[in-house]
């Protein structure tokens, strides 16, 4: 023990603090480490900081973050930024509310609460009741609240947990009318919901891992079973498993009136799917739906003995059919709502309607139709930005939607379907006035000529001499669409005089599979163009220079500006790789890792290897390079992209950046990739995002 205080005491005195040109960083030892990819012979002296449990790691961990907060603490007015934020997110946040029974259930945040309350109230009108506070479960806010669901008659309710941001879940049954616990318990589940039938619900694990491989080891093999309540897990019935595909995963769903099971079965992040079901009426087997895998299939809801679904076979921009799942050849379906030129995001079916949301130039539409396909009208939405919700059971006339834009706080309408009106049911209270601030939806050619979505926001007025602050964000793959959302961390960029720009690349679902098609592979290197096109046009058109311009991206997005600032460092002045996807020859050792490989490739194919060395964040820096000012950004509890990938990388930089820019690791704790983290973590967190921008591109508050 005293041999670890006396080494960190002498990581510790490397440090200089007095400026970002004389930043010292850790002495981060390296280890004659060579893999051999198929006769190339490539080194990994930092491997050891693999281990996510050693001793060594962790003082490399608590040594990086004290130089971290000793530059970020020299920032003169970091404290007067996350008050600003602090104010800025002090407004009363609900979610939409959803009808259960004769109840409604909504979420809602005071303000500065670490995790948001769920609320139950007996009508719309009726005295909201705590039913669930997550705020209850930790001191500290880091465990959440990752999922809800109700037993059909709504007696009982699941809920699942998520603790330090992990993507792993127990899950837990309450009694909701007494809120008193069952002594039902469910550990080691995993992407997955709680789905109901009867007594009972469906759910997905995996094996309990090895002690210290919780966060590191690969998931694989994944199974779906059946809990009855009052009994033990080690009693649940296993419903599907598959021994010869360690890579395919499970998700059940049943339908409303509890006929049908249907079971989602996924091989990584690939779009295309299986679909399996059961007749839950009749003593019958799992029955294969579809699977092939050659596309991409869910369920919207059954009609009767037929089933309602959304597929992109020979459709990239999706269509919706009405299948009989006796008879699913594709000779036998019924197309309801063809292929258009806008892609479908998404369909309800409700009061006999089917009311189907577009995706129309990365803004949406949405439209109600009848089992025919006959256009009956369209929703009106409040401008153009983003819709969610429409959600609810097939004999509802009622539901809610809520819509939002960058300059459009979050507004939750209720919607009757049958007479299509809309009114208005709770408008978030923003400390802010957007009236002086405007967005600007602009087109621009990428480097082979592809037309790509830009979104700029900025204070009406803004003078274009390319002086101006600007972050400009983006993600480009796994078929996300980047839309218009609302965020108060953009309002202390936006009310300093700065630009935050979206740009919608390839990889994404802004056009449909073949624009998510465009951007994975062997064709990544799209997206980078893309990105570095997005970043030109903003400088040759003056809202910005290489001098005033920062860069964001997280996970797949992360992998991106890793990317970009290899490809091209002198376009950029600062960097935010977060949470991201760096070492492209070992992602799919790690965790869910290797689900990835559909979208990325895998190192282990010869041809697969080329494209990945080519453009890997880790493997492309190069010593003697001025890299941007750059803050890394991840979590001790990352177990969705491996915390390895970033420490490497920071690691690396470190030793290659030969200019005078910082290159800082920024590694929460008791956080993970980013869902669930308490509003202080993400407070703290943005505070020193837009503190290291300012202070890097000398914007002074």
């Amino acid at each position: 023990m005293k041999f670890k205080y006396m080494l960190l005491l002498l990581i510790l005195s490397c440090f200089s603090l007095a400026s970002a040109q004389n930043l010292q960083y850790p002495s981060t030892k390296k280890i004659d480490h060579i893999d051999n990819y198929h006769g190339t012979q490539i080194a990994d002296p930092y491997r050891w900081l693999e281990d996510n449990n050693s001793e060594e790691t962790g003082q490399w961990v608590e040594a990086e973050n004290k130089l971290t907060e000793s530059y970020l603490s020299s920032i003169p007015f970091r404290e007067k930024l996350k008050n600003r934020l602090t104010e800025l997110w002090n407004y009363e946040r609900y979610s939409a509310p959803s009808k259960i029974g004769d109840n409604y259930i909504f979420y809602k945040n005071d303000g500065l609460q670490e995790q948001s309350v769920v609320y139950i109230q007996k009508g719309l009108d009726g005295t909201p009741d705590v039913f669930i506070n997550p705020n209850t479960f930790s001191t500290d806010g880091s465990i959440s609240l990752a999922g809800l669901s109700f037993s059909k008659d709504y007696k009982y309710a699941t809920y699942l947990i998520s603790k330090g941001g992990s993507d792993w879940r127990e899950i837990y049954v309450m009694d909701a009318e007494t809120k008193k616990l069952t002594e039902d318990k469910i550990l080691w589940a995993k992407f997955t919901g709680a789905s109901w039938y009867k007594d009972g619900f469906y759910y997905s694990r995996y094996d309990e891992p090895k002690a210290g491989e919780e966060l590191k080891g690969k998931n694989e093999f994944q199974k779906l079973y059946y809990h009855k309540l009052g009994t033990q897990q080690s009693e649940d019935k296993l419903i599907i498993e598959d021994k010869a595909n360690p890579k395919r995963g499970f998700g059940a769903g049943v339908t409303d009136d509890e006929r049908f099971l249907i079971i989602n079965v996924w091989e990584g992040s690939s779009s295309n799917n299986g679909l399996m079901y059961k007749d839950l009426t009749k003593e019958s087997n799992v029955k294969w739906l579809f699977d092939k895998f050659d596309a991409e299939y869910s369920l919207i809801d059954n009609v009767g003995n037929m089933f309602l679904m959304m597929t992109n076979l020979d459709a990239p921009k999706n269509k919706i059919i009405l299948i009989d799942p006796e008879n699913p050849s594709k000779e036998n379906w019924q197309v309801i709502i063809p292929e258009s030129q806008h892609v479908i995001q998404g369909a309800s079916y409700m009061n006999g309607k089917l009311i189907v949301t577009y995706l129309q130039d990365v803004a949406n539409h949405v439209y109600a139709y009848d089992l025919n396909g006959k256009l009956l009208y369209e929703v009106e939405l409040s401008g153009l930005g983003t819709v969610g919700g429409f959600g609810g059971k097939k004999e509802d006339n009622e539901t809610f939607f809520t819509f939002t834009s960058f300059t459009y706080p979050p507004t939750i309408y209720k919607y009757n379907v049958e007479e299509n009106k809309s009114e208005l049911f709770r408008k978030a209270d923003v400390k802010f006035n957007m009236d002086g601030y405007e967005t600007k939806q602009i087109f621009y050619n990428s480097k082979d000529g592809t037309k790509i979505p830009l979104f700029i926001v900025h204070k009406k007025g803004l003078k274009l001499d390319g002086s101006n602050p600007t972050l400009l964000y983006a993600y480009g793959g796994f078929n996300i669409a980047m839309q218009p959302s609302f965020s108060v961390t953009r309002i202390p960029l936006i009310e300093n005089g700065a630009v935050y720009a979206l740009a919608c690349l390839r990889g994404g679902s802004e056009y449909g599979e073949e624009w998510h098609k465009a951007g994975m592979l062997d064709k990544k290197q799209n997206v980078f163009n893309d990105f570095i096109s997005a970043a030109e046009w903003l400088i040759e058109n003056k809202y910005t220079s290489p001098a005033q311009l920062a860069i964001q991206g997280g996970s797949n997005g992360g992998l991106l500006i890793g990317a970009v600032i290899n490809q091209r460092p002198e376009l950029f002045k600062v960097a935010f790789p977060m949470v991201g996807v760096m070492d492209m020859l070992r992602f799919h050792t790690f965790t869910i890792g290797w689900a990835w490989v559909p979208e990325y490739g895998s190192s282990d194919n010869p041809d697969q290897f080329k494209y990945l060395y080519s453009y890997s964040p880790l493997h492309n820096l190069k010593k003697g390079i001025d890299y941007p000012a750059t803050m890394v950004t991840t979590a001790d509890h990352d177990d969705r992209v491996f915390p390895a990938h970033s420490f490497k990388y920071a690691a690396t930089l470190q030793e290659m950046n030969s200019g005078k820019n910082p290159t800082l690791i920024r590694i929460e704790t008791k956080v993970g990739h980013g869902a669930g983290t308490s509003t202080s973590k993400t407070i703290d967190l943005y505070t020193d995002l837009l503190s290291f921008m300012f202070y890097n591109i000398g914007l002074t508050l």
